[in-house]
């Protein structure tokens, strides 16, 4: 019952609201008392009447308004009716305007020409008022029942808009909460397993019936795939696996379909890589502009949450490699100070015999050399990771290179009566690098190949050439790598055995400065093992050539003389450490020397000053005035401009070195220094001097 009221009342409030608005209707006549005539006639319709006296004042208002109908004279002295008419026409706001002519006499071509300029009547004058009333009025009406049509069309038309904008704001206000929900359960963790399965579960069903996610290594191959339902990758038809692999080679989006089945597939970038693809199945007319888009930023977003899980699992990695390696560094340090310390207290004792002491003491020595190798690695290898090291090249032979690494390791073997055998080429071949690295590089192989297999055990050093390469692999037959460790054999601090229980000591080091010496030079290195207790077999590959004439013999370094029994001589030690300064000072008056110490800068120069010493052995890192400064104001002094000074020092980088130089140093010697070499310097300055220059 309600309805039919609401909608006559809504008819009522339509008929009022037409009542309410006048329509305009243009009379136009030159003669003044035909207004008067026709405003008496219309006057009853109620509506607006507007009246010009010529063509050109109704083209005018005719600009100005808008008419229902236009009662238009034929003969007008201006422009007559028929010309107006025309204008009329020219008019799109006027261009249907209904016209009716009113004119005393009309011919057939008069007619004709009015009706093709768009006169809608003819109206015989004088006019008879209830024909020219009810004429205006069926015009007046049309006219209406047209605005009501306009009207309505653009209530039609805007609703459609606004339907259209709420949908459209329905949809973003939709795509935005689907898109903060993507973030938020992909950000959840950092697990790349539960990224993985919150992305399948994201795309299903928004995106597509199904999804695919299928991860790459970074390098181009597949590691896995894996499904929002049913198989993974393997699961797809030959031809959508090809989409696949090429997406994940141009990086660029595809639409494939395979019969009734579409794929529509999503690189997952990070940086320069491609680090899997997206895979959503569906329908063909699924995947339109609209869903592709949103797609696209899942896959932006899921490529962000993806790379920052594998990241965090890298650095989760990297940590724990760290504490174990820290572990293991602290377990290595204190192995060797556990006999030294043992050995000094037996040395303590009463009535210690002679060959206990010397027992003592090479204990001492030996754990003493240990742990100076284990910090010479440490150093090595941090000043390799950041790039602080410079080769020098040199011709060698091949066969030289070997023997000086044999002959460093043959101690080690012959300790565990361990068989080396040597293939060496029939050729003579030569190499241009650094002998003391490559030297360093084989020798650590064959410690390896030692420490890692059993006693009276054989390893074999194969050495080959063949085009313009050498390749020398060291085989054992020791305990042999598990398959699963190969690909990180190579890594910093990386060891197949982390138990607490381990055989073998070692950081870790060793094969990653073995890795980065030989790229250093050129060449490449690979390891190779059966899997454990089948031994384990490394190659080393550099560039080398055949031997000519014209190659000089290999460069055998200058070494200096044996020491000769000390001249007295002169020597101030400069250490702010205590210990270090009195034990130096203890071992150089054993050997016959006068010795003065001081234990910062301001004292040297005063004590040098007076004691005019041959030789100064001088730290660098003083409190105060530095190893540098003292050494750069000792050559300003006459009383030790002529010193040999030696620099005695913890800090072994190039830089370090480099400013001992510029200081005037005559030798940089890292602590702990071989005291052999250090004693033959001291006991013949100028010769030391010779040997540096040569």
């Amino acid at each position: 019952m309600a309805a039919p009221v609401t909608a006559r009342l809504n008819q009522d409030a339509e008929a009022a609201l037409q009542e309410r608005e006048k329509a305009n209707i243009l009379v136009v006549d030159d003669l003044q008392e035909k207004h008067v005539v026709f405003r008496t006639i219309l006057d009853e319709l109620g509506e607006n009447i507007v009246s010009a006296r010529s063509g050109k004042e109704a083209l005018r208002y005719i600009l100005e308004k808008e008419f229902a109908v236009i009662l238009l004279d034929v003969n007008m002295p201006d422009i007559d009716g028929l010309e107006t008419a025309s204008l009329i026409r020219h008019y799109k706001k006027s261009a249907q305007t209904p016209i009716v002519f009113i004119t005393a006499y009309v011919d057939e071509l008069q007619a004709k020409r009015g009706y093709a300029l768009g006169a809608v009547d003819y109206i015989p004058s004088p006019v008879v008022p209830e024909v020219l009333r009810s004429k205006v009025r069926v015009f007046v009406e049309l006219y209406r029942m047209n605005r009501q049509l306009q009207v309505r069309a653009a209530e039609r038309e805007a609703l459609a808009r606004s339907e259209a904008a709420r949908t459209a704001a329905e949809e973003a206000i939709h795509r935005a909460d689907y898109l903060s929900e993507v973030s938020q359960q992909l950000s959840r963790s950092l697990d790349l397993e539960h990224t993985s399965r919150a992305l399948l579960d994201l795309a299903v069903p928004m995106l597509g019936e199904r999804a695919v996610l299928v991860i790459t290594d970074g390098e181009g191959g597949i590691l896995r795939s894996q499904a929002s339902s049913g198989e993974g990758l393997d699961g797809l038809a030959p031809s959508l696996q090809e989409t696949v692999a090429q997406v994940l080679q141009d990086r660029q989006f595809q639409l494939s379909q395979d019969g009734g089945l579409a794929a529509a597939v999503f690189p997952l970038a990070s940086g320069e890589r491609v680090r899997g693809a997206l895979v959503l199945l569906g329908r063909r007319e699924k995947f339109d502009g609209a869903r592709v888009a949103l797609a696209r930023e899942v896959a932006s977003r899921a490529s962000i949450a993806m790379e920052n899980a594998r990241l965090y699992s890298a650095v989760q990695e990297a940590d724990r490699r760290k504490n174990e390696f820290l572990a293991m560094l602290a377990h290595e340090l204190r192995n060797p100070l556990a006999p030294i310390r043992n050995a000094v207290h037996i040395m303590q004792g009463a009535d210690v015999a002679a060959p206990t002491m010397h027992w003592a003491r090479d204990v001492i020595s030996r754990q003493a050399d240990h742990m100076a190798r284990l910090i010479d690695d440490l150093l090595d290898v941090s000043r390799i990771v950041q790039g602080k090291v410079v080769v020098k090249p040199e011709t060698m032979s091949l066969v030289s290179l070997i023997e000086r690494s044999v002959e460093a390791t043959m101690p080690k073997l012959e300790a565990r009566t361990q068989e080396l055998a040597l293939e060496l080429p029939e050729e003579a071949v030569v190499l241009d690098g650094d002998s003391v690295r490559l030297a360093q590089v084989l020798s650590n192989l064959i410690n390896n190949a030692s420490k890692f297999s059993p006693i009276d055990s054989r390893i074999l050093l194969r050495a080959a050439w063949e085009d313009g390469t050498v390749r020398i692999t060291i085989k054992d037959e020791g305990s042999g790598i598990d398959p699963a460790f190969m690909p990180h054999i190579f890594d910093l601090f990386a060891q197949a055995d982390q138990s607490l229980d381990r055989s073998q000591g070692g950081l870790g080091i060793g094969l990653t400065l073995v890795k980065h010496l030989v790229e250093l030079h050129g060449g490449s290195v690979e390891a190779r093992s059966e899997g454990p207790g089948q031994g384990t077999e490394v190659a080393v590959t550099l560039p080398g050539r055949l031997a000519g004439p014209d190659v000089a013999p290999s460069h055998v370094a200058p070494s200096l003389p044996p020491a000769q029994p000390p001249a007295p001589s002169r020597i101030l030690v400069v250490d702010d450490l205590m210990a270090s300064a009195e034990t130096l000072m203890t071992l150089l008056e054993m050997e016959g020397f006068e010795v003065k110490v001081a234990n910062e800068g301001v004292a040297a120069l005063r004590i040098a000053e007076d004691f005019r010493p041959d030789v100064v052995l001088l730290d660098i890192g003083l409190p105060g005035m530095n190893g540098f400064e003292v050494a750069h104001k000792l050559r300003n002094q006459p009383a030790s401009r002529d010193a040999l000074l030696i620099a005695l020092t913890g800090y072994g980088e190039a830089e370090s070195r480099t400013r001992s130089a510029e200081a005037g140093f005559d030798f940089h010697m890292v602590k702990p220094a071989d005291v052999n070499l250090l004693l033959s310097m001291i006991a013949n300055p100028e010769e030391a001097r010779r040997a540096r220059a040569a």
